[in-house]
């Protein structure tokens, strides 16, 4: 690549990035806060910064452990290039807008991973996959909502010993603490 695209197309794929990660917040931040605004434990405004502060520094409390898997657990590291990097990004940003614009669900590192895996396998085919890597994500997104439903239900079960002689009062003072604990474990992923 020449010295005369080499500028336009880092700056392009600076700015897909910067997209997809302003559309990964605001896909992110609604889950982290709905609790703690819809309980009135926070205003939106100060939820928003809560959320937005611990999604900015939790790289350095807990690591790059997504961004390691992302980037050398899916598909080979040699195949990843500029036209790679954009169409996963692009798949990514296009999936995060569909899912949002139809109210599902969804993770938006799990659709990077797609776009990346979809972006490897047009590139080079099924050779471009990592499958182990690939395998222990489908694990992880099949298995996780079985695990947290259980975890659930072991922690109301808990949660519901634990309160059983408590007033009411301090159940609910208790409970708008832990609600800022449960939106920072959630922003920091």
């Amino acid at each position: 690549m020449d010295a005369t695209l080499a500028l336009p197309v880092l700056i392009g794929l600076i700015a897909v990035a910067l997209l997809f990660d302003f559309l990964n917040g605001l896909h992110d931040a609604a889950n982290s806060i709905a609790t703690i605004v819809s309980t009135r434990v926070l205003r939106p405004q100060y939820a928003v910064l809560w959320a937005a502060f611990f999604n900015f520094i939790a790289f350095l409390v807990f690591g790059l452990h997504v961004a390691n898997t992302i980037g050398t657990g899916i598909i080979q590291p040699e195949l990843i290039d500029s036209a790679v990097i954009f169409a996963a990004l692009v798949g990514a940003i296009a999936w995060n807008l569909i899912t949002w614009a139809l109210g599902i669900p969804s993770s938006s590192s799990h659709a990077l991973i797609g776009g990346l895996l979809g972006a490897g396998l047009a590139k080079a085919g099924l050779s471009a996959a990592v499958w182990s890597g690939v395998i222990k994500t489908l694990l992880a997104i099949v298995l996780s909502p079985l695990v947290g439903f259980l975890l659930a239900l072991l922690l109301v079960a808990i949660v519901s010993w634990a309160s059983v002689r408590s007033t009411p009062f301090a159940v609910d003072r208790a409970f708008r603490i832990l609600q800022f604990v449960s939106a920072l474990e959630y922003a920091r992923t």
